[in-house]
């Protein structure tokens, strides 16, 4: 047993428990958070066996990297350049897989699992964050509450990480309750309806898509949600504040300002940031002033606006791309993973909004005043590499191609077409997949039938994610058959794109 370890894990978790979330968000103000990165990156080139590998064959001599110019010039990493091209333990300090204590997994583009291994104190940082959301939003230190955990478990990324940080709360002394009924609709309905009165408020915690599903068949079956005092957790999904007043209004939520949050998060690397009172509030504004949302992001679609700690995690934007900087069981420098977005200082976001004559602080004091940090902005358009994002599940156009190359079916199309995430009138999303048809071949019901059947066969087969995320009730896909050429989705003579966002 190694004594260091134990005493990592100790360190980790009594400054934790003793340092008040005011302390642990104002820290920045006090730190040169970009030399915090430039101390990183020499840890890393010292200890972490891939990494030095790496700087060697770029050629980057860690001695002559001292300021955060330098910092600047260091390559960046992804997951094809850097994660797939060593061994997993080679990627830890020193070598030794062992000095994480947990490995999650995610799915990849051909649906073999990627692992992502952690140590207990790196739930440290995270813990925090779901911290900051409990207690800024939710007002969790003086209400009792009912954690219910609605995110996949198993070695699926988000539940146990989700469960873990929620339990670290009640141990910091927050009357919190953590109840793990996973993404099962009908132990989720048990454990609220008959644990839920005995709390102040029960939080959901999910992806957008399952949750509203959980909602509107509640509403069905009678559960009347207002009673419980709703509260909403959410990751992997970007969603419109349409849609936030409206599931808002099904749980009978009071401040949408309040009542629900969404987390920036990724598998590599946890939370990144989280929505607050305070971005809410200005994401609000701006859906409903979409001059002043184009002048902000370039845009004019609204990305997921948050707030982020620069001490635990170190934004950079190149060319409209993020990298961050972070500590894990893998540390990561600069690395991409090809999220599109950019970042915005407190002050200027808040000197921004002026102009517009709107000021979202002393909106938020005649509310109560909670969730104003000085801390800076994130906004993410999502990813840049042809994904779309189903109920948390990467689905990737190479998992839809398969289904489309089996024999009969590849004798109809052409293997092109256009793989969506869309919203019915009742805004439930649905994956939509238009499918262009090969020349001279005619659309009839039995080949939707035969292709809707066939993409997902290898959905299934190839994508875990979608296999476990998904509810069973939406992973049949919504197939249209389009003629060669169709002009709004296979114009001739144009580089085709396979996703729409």
């Amino acid at each position: 047993m190694k004594a260091e370890k134990q005493q990592r894990a100790i360190t980790a978790f009594q400054e934790f428990l003793t340092t008040p979330l005011e302390t642990l968000l104002q820290q920045h103000l006090n730190t040169d958070t970009s030399r915090a990165a430039l101390a990183l990156f020499h840890e890393m080139a010292a200890t972490v066996p891939a990494y030095k590998d790496f700087l060697a064959h770029h050629g980057v001599n860690p001695d002559q990297y001292q300021n955060f110019q330098d910092f600047q010039r260091l390559p960046q990493l992804t997951k094809e350049n850097y994660l797939l091209r060593y061994p997993l333990a080679q990627l830890c300090r020193h070598g030794e897989l062992q000095t994480c204590d947990m490995i999650a997994v995610s799915s990849g583009s051909t649906g073999k699992p990627t692992f992502w291994p952690r140590f207990f104190a790196d739930e440290m940082q995270i813990a925090t964050r779901f911290e900051q959301v409990f207690h800024d939003s939710f007002y969790a230190d003086t209400k009792r509450t009912l954690a219910v955990i609605c995110f996949s478990l198993g070695t699926w990324v988000g539940g146990m990480y989700t469960t873990n940080c929620c339990r670290y709360l009640g141990s910091k002394g927050y009357p919190i309750t953590v109840v793990t009924p996973g993404n099962n609709k009908e132990e989720i309905f048990r454990v609220v309806q008959e644990l839920g009165s005995d709390f102040e408020q029960v939080v959901l915690l999910g992806y957008p898509p399952f949750l509203k599903d959980i909602i509107d068949t509640g509403i069905a079956r009678g559960i009347e949600w207002q009673r419980y005092q709703i509260k909403l957790v959410m990751a992997g999904e970007v969603f419109s504040e349409e849609w936030r007043s409206l599931v808002g209004e099904r749980v009978g939520s009071q401040h949408s300002c309040y009542d629900s949050v969404s987390l920036y998060g990724t598998a590599d690397a946890g939370v990144l940031g989280n929505e607050t009172p305070l971005s809410i509030c200005i994401r609000r504004f701006l859906a409903n002033n979409p001059e002043a949302a184009r002048a902000l992001f370039g845009e004019s679609r609204l990305p997921t606006l948050v707030q982020y700690d620069p001490v635990s995690r170190f934004f950079e934007v190149i060319d409209g791309t993020l990298l961050f900087s972070g500590d894990n069981g893998i540390p990561l420098l600069r690395y991409n993973i090809l999220d599109t977005g950019g970042i915005v200082s407190y002050d200027a976001m808040l000197q921004f909004l002026a102009k517009y004559g709107f000021d979202p602080v002393a909106e938020l004091q005649n509310q109560g005043g909670r969730g104003v940090r000085p801390l800076p902005f994130v906004y993410v358009f999502g990813r840049s590499n042809f994904t779309v994002s189903y109920f948390g599940a990467n689905i990737y156009p190479e998992n839809v191609t398969v289904g489309l190359e089996q024999p009969v079916i590849r004798e109809w199309v052409t293997g092109k077409f256009v793989l969506q995430v869309q919203e019915d009138a009742d805004k439930n999303r649905f994956l939509s997949v238009v499918v262009e048809l090969a020349p001279g071949v005619e659309d009839s019901e039995d080949k939707r039938e035969a292709i809707t059947s066939s993409i997902l066969t290898q959905l299934k087969r190839l994508n875990s994610e979608f296999a476990n995320y998904v509810p069973p009730e939406y992973q049949i896909p919504q197939v249209a058959l389009a003629p060669t050429g169709d002009p709004e989705y296979f114009p001739v003579g144009v580089k085709h794109r396979y996703t729409r966002k």
